[in-house]
């Protein structure tokens, strides 16, 4: 044997040691992988339920707004209706209200000035 053939001999057997000690690394990290589908596996199968139960609970939703929509709606008509009538009820009858308040106010002021002034009595001649 010459002396490149040991120094081969010694390099495979280095390699063939190195190649053992990195084996252990990745078996254990062929196990993580392992447990790692496993666990993304039971979340799958637990979050499909999860998933079809939220898109049942936002259909649910969605049919109730449509209901609340409809609501409301109906209820800005009631308003409207409501404004158009006291808007009625206030031309109607505010201006002879306002009419009447006038003219008591104006009866009023004048008993009062009256009684504050008498009329004075004619002088004769």
């Amino acid at each position: 044997m010459s002396g490149g053939d040991i120094a081969g001999l010694i390099a495979a057997g280095v390699f063939a040691i190195l190649v053992a000690i990195l084996a252990v690394p990745v078996f254990k990290l062929g196990k993580v992988f392992d447990e790692l589908s496993g666990t993304i596996r039971s979340i799958s199968e637990g979050t499909t339920p999860l998933i079809d139960e939220v898109t049942a609970t936002v259909s649910t939703t969605n049919e109730q707004l449509k209901k609340v929509d409809g609501m409301t709606s109906n209820v800005s008509d009631a308003t409207a209706n409501l404004s158009a009538l006291s808007s009625l009820i206030a031309a109607t009858v505010g201006s002879p209200l306002i009419k009447v308040a006038a003219f008591s106010y104006g009866v009023r002021e004048a008993f009062a000035g009256r009684k504050n002034n008498p009329p004075k009595a004619k002088q004769s001649r």
